[in-house]
């Protein structure tokens, strides 16, 4: 190895001299230096942790929020929806009152039940929609019981009746269907 300037030419003998000069200054650096930075070391490590965790938290929110978004869209109309139900409910009300009273009113009859059928293909285009409860099982979810009756025709907590029907508005329950609930004697459970 050939000294040029007080540089070695050699490129393995630069290295060597290199992790020499690295070794003599860890030993000339200061503990208190050290200790510095190990702790700064520690406190960017907590840095990029806690960075992590609120890139993670702010992504969660931006997809909290876009699912409420999409959530408030879909379910907007619910009021209104709960409202045109008991138009619906007033409309089969008079259906049942016009063919149990008088047969001198088919026209009407007639009318009022196409204003029935146009009610409930409307609330349907918009996610809402009735369901079956008679033949079931009691469900509290979708059911609010106003009779419990003994039928030995049905299996104990089975609705026998329904008084008024339950609507759902997609997914959720929009109101609940009142029924009569059978409590036989027999002990069995649907």
């Amino acid at each position: 190895m050939i000294k040029v300037d007080g540089r070695p030419t050699d490129k393995r003998a630069a290295s060597e001299d290199q992790v020499e000069i690295g070794a003599e200054a860890s030993q000339d650096v200061p503990e208190d230096c050290l200790e510095l930075l190990k702790k700064r070391e520690s406190e960017l490590k907590d840095a990029q942790e806690r960075t992590l965790r609120l890139a993670a938290e702010l992504d969660n929110t931006r997809k909290r929020l876009e699912r409420e978004k999409s959530d408030g869209i879909s379910y907007a109309n619910e009021s209104i929806m709960r409202q045109l139900v008991e138009v619906i409910d007033n409309l089969e009300r008079a259906i049942e009152h016009g063919e149990k009273e008088n047969e001198n009113c088919a026209g009407l009859l007639e009318g009022v039940r196409m204003t029935l059928k146009a009610f409930v293909d409307v609330l349907a285009r918009f996610g809402a929609a009735p369901f079956e409860s008679v033949g079931e099982c009691f469900d509290p979810n979708k059911h609010e019981a106003v009779l419990q009756e003994q039928n030995p025709d049905y299996p104990d907590m089975t609705v026998t009746r329904e008084f008024q029907k339950g609507y759902t508005l997609r997914d959720r329950l929009l109101r609940p269907a009142r029924v009569a609930v059978a409590r036989s004697p027999k002990e069995s459970t649907c």
